[in-house]
C-alpha cells in the first residue's frame, strides 16, 4: 500500500516504517512540523519524502492520521477528504487531558474513521462515542541486550522536565535521588539540578544524545526510573527494557501491562519505589537477573514483527473500506478486534 503520515513521533515512525509497504512523507521546502519530511532519519527508502506540490499525483491508499489539523491538510494537498474519499485511521498517541475521564475524543462519532490507540489504557480513558476503535501496541526497533549496569546509578529519559513538572514527575526526584543518584537524560534539561535543588553528586543532566550513544549510555547505569504520571506508555521505558535494563516505576496508566513483577517494581507509593531503587542498585546480580526478564518479555510484546503485523491487519480492514465493523472482523480473529 501507499501510506501517508507526517513525522510526529519518532520513536513510533521509525517502528511503523520499517514494514513492507510504502510510505509518503509530506515536504514543504521550509520543513517544519507540516512538511518537515524524514527529518534526517535513517530509515528504509520506502519510506520516501514527497514534496506537498507533487502530492496530488501520487495514489494513495490509507492516510495515517496523528493530529487533528491533518484532515484539512490532505483535503488542501490531495483534494480528498480522509474517511470519505481516501481510507483514513488517527493513532492517538496521547491519553485524553482535561475532565478525564469524560473528556470528549475530537473524532468523537465518526464511523467513517478508525481511532486505532497505542494502549489498551488509551481506548478505556477516551470517550470516542460511535467511532470504531482499536489499539496496537507499541513495537521497537531491538536496540539489543547491552545492559552493564556498572554504574550504580538511574537513568531517567525525560523530555522537558522542568516545564512539564508534575506530569513527568520532576517533583519526586529530591525523594528518589535520596536512595540512588540519577542520571537524566532528554531535552530540556539543563536548568533541571536547580529547578528540583539537586547537586552533581546527586542528580546529572546527560543531556539529549543520538539514539546508539543514548542506548549505550542508559545500559551502563544500573536501573531505569520511570517516572511520569500521565502519558500513554514512555518508548523510552520499552526501550530500556529492549536493552535489558532493570525498571523502576510509578505504577500509573499502562505501566502494569508493561512490566511484569520479574522485570522491575511498580507502585504508586513513592516510598516503596525509593527502597526498590537502593535495594536493585545495592544488588547488581538481582539488577542484571530483573534486567533479562525485562527484555525477554519486551521482545514478546513489544517486538517489532509483531507490531508491524498489528498494522498489516488494520491497514488491510481500513483500506477495504469497512473501517466500521465489529469484534467478529479480521482484526479480533488476529487479537487485535475493533470495537464500536
Amino acid at each position: 500500500m501507499k501510506i501517508l503520515l507526517w513525522h510526529v513521533h519518532g520513536g513510533w515512525t521509525t517502528s511503523f516504517v520499517q514494514g513492507e509497504h510504502e510510505y509518503l512523507l509530506p515536504l514543504l521546502p521550509e520543513g517544519g512540523p507540516w512538511g518537515g519530511g524524514r527529518m534526517g532519519r535513517d530509515w528504509p527508502a520506502a519510506a520516501r519524502e514527497v514534496p506537498v506540490d507533487r502530492l496530488a499525483d501520487e495514489h494513495v491508499d490509507v492516510v495515517v492520521l496523528q493530529r487533528t489539523e491533518e484532515p484539512e491538510l490532505v483535503r488542501r494537498w490531495l483534494g480528498k477528504t480522509p474517511g470519505e474519499d481516501v481510507a483514513a485511521v488517527f493513532v492517538e498517541h496521547n491519553t485524553p487531558k482535561g475532565d478525564v475521564p469524560r473528556t470528549r475524543h475530537p473524532f468523537a462519532d465518526r464511523p467513517d474513521l478508525l481511532i486505532a490507540h497505542v494502549t489498551h489504557f488509551n481506548e478505556l480513558m477516551w470517550d470516542t462515542g460511535t467511532t470504531p476503535t482499536t489499539v496496537v501496541e507499541h513495537g521497537i526497533v531491538d536496540p539489543g541486550h547491552r545492559y552493564t549496569g556498572e554504574l550504580a546509578r538511574a537513568a531517567v529519559s525525560v523530555n522537558e522536565p522542568v516545564r512539564r513538572w508534575r506530569v513527568t514527575g520532576t517533583d519526586l526526584f529530591p525523594r528518589f535521588a535520596d536512595a540512588v543518584p540519577l542520571d537524566v537524560f532528554g531535552m530540556g534539561c539543563d536548568s533541571l539540578g536547580d529547578a528540583v535543588g539537586l547537586g552533581p553528586d546527586r542528580l546529572r543532566v546527560v543531556g539529549d544524545l543520538p539514539t546508539d550513544r543514548l542506548h549505550a549510555e542508559m545500559a551502563r547505569r544500573r536501573v531505569y526510573l520511570h517516572t511520569v504520571r500521565w502519558t500513554s506508555l514512555g518508548l523510552s521505558l520499552l526501550e530500556a527494557m529492549h536493552l535489558g535494563i532493570p525498571v523502576v516505576a510509578l505504577g500509573v496508566t499502562e505501566a502494569a501491562r508493561a512490566v511484569p513483577p520479574e522485570a522491575g517494581v511498580l507502585s504508586t507509593r513513592v516510598d516503596d519505589l525509593v527502597d526498590a531503587l537502593r535495594a536493585v542498585a545495592a544488588d547488581p546480580a538481582r539488577a542484571a537477573e530483573m534486567g533479562a526478564r525485562a527484555r525477554e518479555f519486551a521482545l514478546a510484546r513489544f517486538g517489532l514483527r509483531r507490531f508491524l503485523r498489528r498494522w498489516d491487519d488494520v491497514l488491510a480492514v481500513v483500506a477495504s473500506g469497512d473501517a466500521a465493523v465489529t469484534s467478529g472482523n479480521a482484526l479480533a480473529r488476529s487479537g487485535n478486534g475493533v470495537s464500536a
